[in-house]
């Protein structure tokens, strides 16, 4: 119950303009090519429909077929350039923030773990994930 009471935060600077960032975060076509923690996993496909009430789906599966997780959710609150929030299926808050710091988007990551697993796993596995966001969306 731990877990409950305690919200992850995490973040990266990412060295792109704004409307390439958001693009990668929001865009099925760029979703499917970072949403994922290590290079044994991949995303076979991400449906996003990002506006208020929204909804998205993102499939992740190990490389070796042995494992798949559905990630799904809904927005609560968008505002472009700026800010997305949703609520995944098991009900858990996620907050993103992108602030433009010169030539570097500043990305906040908040959310609320779940309690199956440790909190320092959680954040460790969050935050792989946004690396592979950073790492891809620099490369577009």
């Amino acid at each position: 119950m731990e877990n409950q009471k305690r919200i992850i935060t995490i973040e990266t600077s990412i060295n792109a303009p704004i409307e390439k960032v958001w693009e990668s975060a929001t865009l099925s076509k760029h979703i499917k090519n970072w949403i994922f923690a290590s290079d044994d996993w991949h995303s076979p496909g991400a449906e996003n429909n990002p506006n208020d009430g929204g909804t998205f789906s993102v499939k992740m599966a190990s490389k070796d077929g042995s494992m798949n997780y559905d990630y799904e959710g809904k927005y609560k609150s968008i505002i472009t350039h700026k800010k997305i929030e949703y609520e995944i299926s098991e009900g858990r808050e996620v907050k993103l923030l992108f602030e433009e710091i010169d030539q570097f988007i500043n990305v906040t990551l908040t959310f609320n773990p779940e309690i199956q697993n440790p909190y320092e796993l959680q954040q460790n596995l969050w935050q792989a994930i946004l690396d592979n966001f950073k790492k891809y969306t620099e490369t577009l």
